[in-house]
């Protein structure tokens, strides 16, 4: 401080000298002492401590007329001093710095009673040493390419009609497992797979119904036993001409084939869309007549009886044709027999029958043994 470098000589600071020199007398004379502190530390009074010899004697060789200053000895005490701490007031807090308080046994010079924990470990992802090291270093520029919409490769094929396809096909799959498991329906709730099968089941048994009634029943056919053929009439008759000739040898004439139609089977009425017919002559096996029956509709349930009208026709090489001879001699006048009875023919009736609700056409044939000719010939008839 500045009272520590000020002397009490008054002639130091420019005062009147006195005639009593205190740097250069061995004894100090008695001053009144001053009210300031004194500093011992002060290099002031250095120069009152105990001098050896050689100083007393090179002080009376060298001596100089004028006065010999306080010299601070080649150092600078303020220096030396150590130096002042800044205040941190924040050093009680924050675990770094000496501590100014004494609270809870903790000061300056002593152990800390806690301790700073450990920093946390770095999230991932977050920068560390390295990367800072890194980032101060000189970095490589390089030219990026521009960066393209966020699309992955699934996305963008769901934008196209193929990716879409597969979609619904996934969709109806999941929906068909689902149904199957019985978890959904067709519609919804409805139709699922147990009310499906019986729903099915209850149409089946229902178009089994309507087709039992609906569907027609091929009918039974038989011809009446005592005249399977009867002469014909009305226009028919009158439409084909009844004839046998020897030379050419041939015959033709009109019948009915008086058929009895079994239809106790059929629900609902049944109806035919046509019948024709083929008549086979059972001994040689020729076809000497047809038939034609059209559209006509019989009551179910019952016993009908139809005429199918036939036309025969025959033509033969000579009289001696065997086929000819036997229709000649069975269609001759019953004069010319000896007690009337003419011989009766042997024929194969084929019907085929188009009957309305069945797909195809239905064939029968009959057998008819020992029938009468339904014509009988003059008696002049050749």
């Amino acid at each position: 401080m500045d009272y520590d470098r000020k002397s009490t000589v008054s002639s130091f600071y420019g005062g009147r000298r006195g005639s009593f020199d205190a740097l250069n007398h061995s004894q100090s004379p008695d001053y009144a002492p001053s009210g300031r502190p004194r500093d011992d530390a002060s290099s002031f009074y250095a120069d009152q401590q105990q001098r050896t010899s050689h100083d007393v004697v090179q002080r009376i060789v060298f001596f100089a007329a004028g006065r010999l200053e306080p010299l601070k000895g080649g150092r600078d005490e303020e220096e030396e001093a150590p130096e002042a701490q800044t205040w941190d007031v924040y050093a009680d807090f924050n675990n770094a710095g000496p501590r100014y308080s004494t609270a809870f046994g903790i000061g300056q010079h002593q152990e800390a009673g806690c301790h700073q924990l450990p920093p946390p470990p770095p999230p991932p992802g977050a920068k560390t040493d390295g990367d800072a090291d890194s980032a101060q270093t000189p970095v490589e520029l390089v030219t990026v390419p521009a960066l393209r919409p966020e699309w992955q490769l699934s996305e963008t094929k769901h934008m196209t009609k193929l990716g879409r396809r597969e979609i619904q096909s996934e969709k109806r799959q999941e929906k068909w497992k689902a149904w199957h498991r019985g978890e959904t329906g067709l519609c919804g709730k409805w139709f699922t797979k147990r009310f499906l099968a019986f729903f099915a089941f209850g149409v089946a048994a229902i178009i089994g119904t309507i087709l039992a009634i609906t569907i027609p029943r091929v009918p039974g056919l038989s011809f009446n036993s005592s005249t399977p053929l009867i002469a014909a009439t009305g226009s028919y008759n009158a439409s084909i001409p009844t004839e046998f000739s020897r030379a050419p040898a041939n015959f033709s004439f009109p019948a009915y084939a008086d058929i009895q139609v079994d239809t106790i089977s059929n629900i609902i009425p049944l109806t035919f869309n046509s019948i024709s017919a083929q008549v086979w002559d059972s001994a040689s096996n020729l076809q000497v007549g047809t038939g034609y029956f059209g559209s006509d509709t019989l009551p179910a349930a019952s016993l009908p009886i139809i005429q199918v009208p036939l036309n025969f026709s025959y033509v033969a090489s000579n009289d001696s044709d065997p086929t000819w001879n036997e229709w000649y001699n069975a269609c001759k006048n019953t004069w010319l027999y000896a007690y009337g009875s003419r011989p009766g023919v042997n024929f194969r009736l084929i019907l085929t029958m188009d009957i309305s609700g069945l797909p195809i056409t239905q064939s029968q044939s009959t057998q008819v043994d020992a029938a009468p000719c339904p014509i009988e010939l003059s008696i002049t008839a050749a």
